[in-house]
């Protein structure tokens, strides 16, 4: 079909042969294109492509990472859309954000999907989420220590791979299989993610050793239309970047090739996505299973073998839903999706040189002669042509061989290798050769590769022989553009340059001394500068010319060697690794007043409260040395009240401590343990919420959410600071931090501890936590005495506002604590819960079980006993012990594995259920679900609270709450009845039914059933009988009757044979049943279909 988009103009935000690949679709579809350069690259082949051109400011590939700069070039240009290609800004959500800012059409997905799939870390939250198979691995990295805890985790030969966050094209990649190799992986993985991709963090994964790389292409519309359009296979890599690809993925076994296929689309599907992604996966050959690896939220290099095999413009397709038409408005579905035609491959021609161990380096100079192949089922995607000048700022890639062939795997091989055995270039050195080489090894033509083939065999392929080219080009004498040329002579050595470059400096001058590792030079590559030093010693007899462009090899000095005494003075010029430079020690003396030590008149004041300072508090809660702080350096938003001395030391950290770490990691491991941290300093204006704190705050939110870390939080605190005046205009109802809060829910656990007096803002962030635990002495509201008495509320004092007995008793406190050493604890054994299975326990003797309900049904007794011998010995934490005190929630260990318990309360209303027991109930199962802890609910109760009295509470809302949470439970549930089961209250305590949200539903041989309680079934069913029964004794006589005769009809071995309830059991059973529950229900798949879970009833 036609899509509605001629007289539209595009700019290309890209270069080389994608930038000509899209301009010759965009051609096709009667838009105008814009191509961008910067000086150096104006001679590129994509610059004529296009309609017209734009210079942009800036040098080398960092121009084309400048967004603001093309965003202006666009909306000056007059364009409408932005196509950012591949590599570059293609999944830079700032970028993609920016453009729709400028009202410009960005070719790709928006900011909100790039975030969620574009950041490595993130895709793989979103395809754990979704039960698609994971590679072990630690989404991030904060140190080297962290690193070697989960190397030394996979066992002896084991070994694990650091990735870029925002990784791409097999940069920012580094296999470690060697423990001392850690901190240097970390580091130069780091470095290259930093220059290629302007983010710096990384994450990592246990290696498979024999794997394929097998990766599915997918297109969404953003308005439901998801489908894949097939697979490649991606496993020829050399040092992690693809050379070669092929589609379809051939070596799969097609069950496994299905599953793949459908996970991609439900992860793509998971977010408002629009435009073309691949979502590549690692296919272990060994175990013939697969694990998600990453999403490239773009188009690939590697698009056109796709192309080839579905004969489909994917990018017509991509321009098409970005635009705004949908896929069945282009005529596509999955239905509709042919299958692939034969077999296509591509092939990466790349100008540059190898060494044995593969590192490759870019080519410089002029192409002199460039001629691609030609022929039926041939395509050439390139940039390159006779004429064409290289320099070292650029990408490599000259074109892209795609061939397509029938007659199976070993036709199609043969067709590239003949294809590349046709293509002559000549001037700079190619990996033509390298790739024919590559094709002729016995495993790639068995098919029996794996992502490792290549760099195990380097070293035999760069050094043994390569199959001869078909064409003999005429002799060509290879020119050079500013290329170095000096004349070396009798007696001289030349010092080469070690890479290809361009001479920004030169340290020496003609006739200087030098000598054996002094440095003489200092080249530019990859946005990196260099410093040479020189292997020889003697005098400097002559020299290159700064600016000259050079290739590895090429002389930068000439040296007549002899003795001179500079050489001893380099090797006498050691490294003193205790010295502190200038600028470390500036540093070190910022940091030290960040600590307790630096303020011991503020600690003092605090210590005298009884509390502790936030740093004493963190350094109690993580591992020991685990903690890595984020923001130390900040102060407070006020330097234009005081100087920035008085800043440092009065307001350190803008008043929070935060970061990341581990809290029980020697129980639970690295990647269990990991946590955020945030603890407001009450020594620094009374805890008040600074401008640059929220910053903070912010960030680590930011950080908690895409690693889904845990967060805890010390909120003591008075709430916004008025004393800022540095944010203008002093007040900033769009600051993200409670949002950013708010939207952990459901995420990752949220912890709130207060201690002392927490308000207003403060008061919102421990609001919003899952569990709070507060102090004794602790006051809690959302506002403090000041604003209450500016709203006109009368005055109270700090301590009247909210009270710890106060929020007890109406569920603001979930766990009420002496002081902060037993909050902290509290905290840590919280936490315990959602960390993992402990390995051992402790048991009680399960025969006290068989006594534990009085064997008088109407007599009370304490559930708590009963709920401490079932489970673990000392496991058991109860939440809100003070509110809705007819329900007891806590959670709790069978076996090593955590479970929620909520269990009834026959002393408080007879077991009732009324509005705080509902809202307390279906909260906790809310907060269980969330987190995949299985329930286990302990039933007593005669129903729900009724009455006119009771009805003034909104009950039946509160409690239809039960029911909804319930019906959408993904947790596995086990019911238990202790002894009353009667009507809705029994069936709301099983979640709703005792058979839909609750897996295993049995009882005790005390439990008794019916629709209401006995006594006034009795009484309501049997009325005109009893009223004509006018001997009040013969009366109560056949009432004990009628109650008697509904017990027996009700009791648990009556019920069973019906099936309402699956069993009833010796109580002395009772953790033995509920320990095999929990085994074969490890997780139950909702089928439900619907945006939210459900629509609170409150």
């Amino acid at each position: 079909m036609t899509l509605a988009v001629s007289s539209r103009k595009m700019l290309i935000a890209n270069r080389g042969e994608i930038a000509i690949r899209i301009a010759r679709t965009a051609a096709k579809l009667g838009i105008r294109t814009c191509a961008i350069y910067p000086e150096d690259d104006a001679g590129s082949r994509h610059v004529a492509t296009s309609d017209w051109s734009a210079r942009i400011s800036g040098r080398g590939a960092s121009a084309y990472l400048d967004h603001a700069e093309i965003v202006r070039t666009a909306v000056r240009e007059g364009c409408d859309l932005i196509h950012p290609g591949y590599g570059f800004l293609s999944e830079n959500a700032e970028f993609a954000d920016a453009c729709k800012a400028n009202g410009l059409t960005f070719i790709g997905p928006g900011g909100d999907a790039l975030k969620a799939l574009g950041d490595k870390a993130q895709a793989r939250q979103i395809a754990r989420k979704l039960s698609v198979p994971l590679i072990q691995g630690l989404d991030v990295v904060s140190s080297p220590d962290e690193l070697a805890a989960f190397f030394d985790a996979q066992g002896d030969g084991g070994s694990i791979v650091i990735k870029a966050v925002s990784g791409g094209g097999g940069r920012g990649i580094r296999i470690v299989k060697k423990r001392d190799e850690i901190a240097s992986a970390l580091q130069s993985c780091r470095a290259e993610a930093l220059a290629a991709f302007g983010d710096q963090n990384v994450y990592v994964e246990r290696l498979i050793e024999r794997a394929r790389h097998v990766e599915v292409q997918v297109i969404a519309d953003g308005s439901g239309g998801v489908i894949h359009l097939w697979h490649r296979e991606c496993s020829l890599q050399r040092r992690n970047q693809k050379i070669i690809e092929i589609a379809p993925c051939l070596w799969i076994a097609p069950d496994v090739a299905e599953a793949m296929l459908k996970d991609a689309c439900r992860i793509v599907q998971e977010v408002n996505y629009v435009g073309l992604a691949t979502v590549e996966f690692l296919y272990d050959v060994g175990r013939n299973d697969y694990a998600f690896m990453e999403v490239n939220p773009r188009i690939q290099v590697e698009h056109t073998v796709t192309e080839e095999i579905l004969d489909l413009d994917l990018v017509a397709l991509q321009i098409g839903v970005c635009t705004g038409t949908s896929l069945e408005a282009q005529g596509l579905s999955q239905r509709a999706v042919p299958k692939p035609r034969e077999i296509a491959i591509q092939a990466r021609v790349n100008a540059e040189s190898m060494g044995a161990d593969g590192t490759a380096s870019p080519a410089v100079g002029l192409v002199a002669l460039y001629e691609p192949p030609g022929g039926p089922k041939i395509r050439i995607d390139g940039a390159g042509f006779s004429g064409l000048t290289l320099t070292p700022y650029y990408d490599s890639l000259l074109a892209k061989v795609i061939v397509r062939a029938d007659g199976g795997w070993e036709a199609a091989r043969a067709s590239l290798d003949r294809a590349l055995s046709e293509f002559q270039v000549a001037g700079v050195e190619t990996n033509i050769g390298f790739l024919r080489s590559v094709l002729q090894l016995p495993e790639v033509k068995s098919g029996e590769f794996t992502t490792r083939l290549i760099d195990q065999k380097t070293r035999e392929l760069v050094e043994g022989d390569v199959p001869p080219q078909k064409f003999k080009a005429a002799a060509v004498t290879t020119q050079t553009t500013a290329r170095v040329s000096l004349n070396i002579g009798s007696g001289n050595v030349g010092v080469p340059s070690p890479m290809p470059g361009v001479l920004i400096s030169l340290l020496v001058a003609e006739n200087e001394p030098v000598g054996a590792g002094t440095p003489i030079a200092v080249l530019e590559a990859m946005k990196m500068e260099h410093v040479v030093t020189s292997h020889a010693a003697g005098y400097v007899r002559q020299l290159a010319q700064i600016g000259s462009t050079v290739g590895k090899g090429d002389v930068l000095i000439v040296v007549e060697t002899a003795e001179v005494e500079v050489a001893a003075e380099a090797v006498e010029n050691e490294f003193d690794p205790d010295a502190i430079r200038p600028d470390l020690q500036e540093v070190l003396d910022r940091l030290a007043l960040c600590e307790d030590a630096a303020r011991p008149a503020a600690v003092d004041r605090r210590h005298n409260t009884g509390k502790r300072t936030a740093r004493e508090n963190i350094a109690y809660l993580c591992d020991h040395g685990s903690f890595v702080e984020y923001g130390a350096l900040a102060v407070a938003a006020q330097r234009g009240r005081h100087s920035e001395e008085y800043l440092r030391a009065n307001s350190p950290a803008d008043g929070i401590v935060a970061g990341i770490a581990s809290i029980n990691a020697d129980e639970f491991g690295a990647e269990r343990s990991r946590v955020a941290v945030m603890a407001y300093d009450y020594s620094v204006f009374a805890g008040t919420q600074g401008h640059f704190g929220h910053r903070k705050t912010d960030r680590l939110l930011s950080i908690a959410e895409k690693a889904a870390l845990p967060i805890v939080i010390y909120a003591e605190g008075g709430g916004g600071r008025p004393g800022d005046t540095d944010n203008k205009p002093g007040v900033n109802l769009a600051n993200p931090t409670f949002w950013k809060m708010a939207r952990m829910s459901g995420i990752a656990p949220l912890v709130g501890i207060a201690a002392g007096r927490c308000f207003a803002g403060n008061a919102a962030a421990l609001g919003v936590c899952d569990v709070v635990i507060a102090t004794e002495d602790a006051s809690i509201g959302m506002g403090g005495p000041a604003m209450i008495e500016a709203a006109g509320l009368g005055t109270c004092s700090p301590d009247e506002v909210g009270p710890s007995d106060v929020h007890s008793a109406n569920g603001v406190i979930d766990v009420l604590v002496r002081d902060e050493a037993e909050a902290t604890a509290v905290a840590k054994k919280y936490l315990s819960y959602f960390q993992g299975d402990t390995g051992t326990w402790d048991v009680s003797d399960q025969r006290v079980l068989r006594a534990a309900v009085p064997p008088d049904r109407k007599r009370a007794y304490d559930v708590m006993p009963i709920i401490e011998t079932v489970f673990d010995i000392g496991s058991v934490l109860e939440l809100r012990r003070g509110f809705g005190r007819g329900v007891v929630t806590a959670f709790a260990r069978l076996e090593g594995r955590a479970c929620g318990v909520v269990a009834n309360v026959s002393a408080v209303n007879g077991g009732a259920v009324d509005r705080d027991e509902a809202d307390k109930t279906a909260r906790f199962m809310q907060l269980c679900d969330a987190y995949d802890i299985p329930i286990v609910s302990f039933i007593d109760t005669p129903g729900f609270m009724v009455g006119p009295e009771a009805e003034t509470r909104a009950n039946v809302r509160h409690f239809s709450r039960i029911f909804l949470v319930g019906a959408s439970l993904t947790t596995p549930m086990i019911s238990v009845i202790l002894r009353k089961a009667y009507g809705l209250g029994a069936m709301a305590m099983s979640g709703g039914s005792f058979h839909e949200s609750s897996q295993m539903t049995f009882s005790w041989p005390s439990g008794e059933f019916g629709a209401m309680g006995l006594e006034g079934a009795a009484r309501l069913g049997f009325r005109k009988e009893l009223e004509a029964i006018d001997d009040l004794n013969e009366r109560d006589k056949r009432y004990r009757e009628i109650v008697d005769g509904m017990y027996q009809a009700g009791k648990a071995t009556s019920i069973a044979p019906y099936l309402s309830i699956d069993t009833v059991a010796d109580p002395a059973d009772t953790r033995a049943l509920i320990a095999s529950g929990l085994k074969a229900f490890v997780k139950i798949h909702d089928e439900k279909q619907s945006k939210r879970s459900f629509v609170d009833a409150w």
